[in-house]
């Protein structure tokens, strides 16, 4: 480096004296330049340029991104798998895990020991969000987070929201070892209450942090393990959560993480497919670019019903049949908009009284409906409704309906794509842009600060169901894509 600098600086010397245009400035300036050259040794020069010319600005070099960052084939399998023992139903197939009950809380603790043995600093909210910070060398800056859920629908497997808790814990770890230090601090965290079963309503904890739940709404859920006098805070403070708040909107209040980009800069969830794509693609990394919503309907019909045998069939006024009419109706509009985008489900249909020889007197349903366009998901779902009111009109039956939720897709941060996909091209691993189909923290996390998702390959496309695998080859590539982009984040 002495005699490049050395050299260079004697050319541009030499230049300018041949040239017979430069300045007395200038060529005071190349001469410092000379000067300053000749006496340092041979390390790289930093700070301000030496004079007001057209010298190049000379920065210290920035933390290199370690290479390798190497994650054990076994660690986060066998992690998983002692997370999944941790069941409500020990003798079932599957996963059931609902929020706040004792196999939840032997997750949390075992997600909390983790994080302790990664040396984080360990921190809960008053709705039981879980966090584990590395502090950077610059930790008054907004951190980068990565995190999911752990809680999981009844029957349900070992990896869906799991592997997006432990993947961050061990990425820290692999980039620990690797001797990487960041600037930013790096956070993992696990969300409470993602899935709906308990309390009827998805991403509780991250709807929280991007201040989009209602303390009223919450109020009003019905807590299906203590239906006559639960909610959702009550079941928080027999689990030792919330306990220094004075009401639920106190407790929502302290969860809030403020402005976009106060809390984080960015944020990466890890995540299984759930979908066929990359396997059938023979993919490694899936970056995705847009999180689809739901819009969530429930609806009823209800006719006279009747005894099977003496009420005649044109004189029936018959619920089912109504409810079966619009849920082809359904499928039929999702499939008119031309886009593979556009989803829509007839998840729930309950038929009253519910008995062989009786006419069904109701038909109540639960309609999803989803896309990465808010817009024309919104033309379905007014297009169900009319439909469901012409049905109601045709075969004498009364209509309601009720829209539970429209939450407004995401579109992931090109910032946060971008270090996913450059981390793949550094491990050498196939990748490919898509959406995610799927609800996801991310989606309310993209009102915090810049987000985006990792994917990996998922058995068949597989999830919510016992047989939802992900490979340990699969899960290790996950893992050392999402260090490599959280330290390419923690230097931004």
């Amino acid at each position: 480096p002495f005699e490049r600098s050395h050299t260079v600086s004697c050319a541009v010397l030499v230049l300018f004296i041949m040239s017979g245009k430069q300045s007395r400035k200038s060529f005071l300036a190349c001469l410092s330049l000379l000067a300053f050259s000749i006496s340092e040794s041979s390390a790289s020069v930093s700070g301000e340029c030496l004079a007001d010319a057209d010298c190049p600005t000379l920065t210290a070099p920035e933390q290199p991104i370690p290479s390798p960052v190497v994650v054990d084939l076994a660690t986060v399998p066998a992690q998983l798998l002692s997370l999944a023992k941790l069941s409500d139903v020990e003798s079932g197939p599957g996963v059931t895990r609902l929020i706040f009950t004792d196999s939840d809380a032997a997750g949390r603790a075992y997600v909390r020991s983790l994080m302790e043995k990664a040396e984080l600093v360990v921190r809960e909210d008053a709705m039981g969000n879980i966090f584990g910070r590395w502090v950077g060398s610059e930790p008054t800056l907004p951190a980068v987070g990565s995190g999911s859920h752990a809680d999981a629908i009844p029957n349900s497997g070992a990896y869906d929201g799991t592997l997006g808790v432990l993947g961050p814990i061990e990425a820290i770890a692999a980039l620990k070892r690797a001797g990487f230090k960041p600037k930013r601090s790096i956070e993992a965290l696990m969300f409470t209450s993602e899935e709906p079963t308990r309390f009827g309503i998805s991403c509780v904890g991250s709807r929280a942090m991007a201040s989009k739940l209602d303390a009223v709404y919450l109020d009003s859920l019905t807590d299906i393990l203590n239906p006559d006098h639960g909610s959702f805070r009550n079941a928080a403070l027999k689990a030792g959560y919330a306990n220094n708040t004075l009401n639920t909107k106190d407790m929502l209040s302290q969860c809030s993480l403020g402005d976009y980009g106060a809390y984080y800069d960015s944020f990466i969830e890890l995540h299984i497919e759930q979908g066929p794509e990359l396997e059938e693609e023979n993919l490694s990394i899936g970056v995705v670019t847009a999180i689809a919503a739901p819009a969530a309907l429930r609806c009823s019909f209800t006719g006279d019903g009747g005894h099977a045998g003496a009420q005649l069939m044109h004189r029936r006024n018959d619920a089912l049949i109504a409810a079966a009419e619009l849920s082809s109706a359904v499928e039929k509009f999702a499939l008119d908009t031309k886009s593979d985008d556009t989803v829509a489900t007839v998840g729930v249909l309950k038929v009253g009284p519910g008995a062989i020889n009786s006419v069904p007197r109701t038909a109540d349903m639960e309609i999803d409906v989803r896309d990465i366009d808010g817009e024309r998901r919104d033309k379905v779902v007014s297009k169900i409704i009319s439909r469901g009111q012409e049905i109601a009109k045709k075969r004498n039956v009364r209509w309601s309906h009720e829209i539970v939720n429209a939450d407004p897709p995401a579109t992931c941060a090109p910032k946060v794509a971008n270090a996913i996909e450059a981390a793949a091209k550094k491990l050498k691993l196939s990748s490919k842009r898509m959406v995610s189909r799927a609800y996801h923290d991310s989606l309310f996390m993209s009102e915090v600060a810049p987000t985006g998702m990792l994917f990996i390959p998922c058995h068949k496309g597989f999830s919510h169901r016992p047989d939802e695998f992900a490979s340990a080859i699969d899960i290790k590539n996950g893992v050392e894509a999402l260090a490599l982009a959280l330290a390419s984040l923690s230097l931004a």
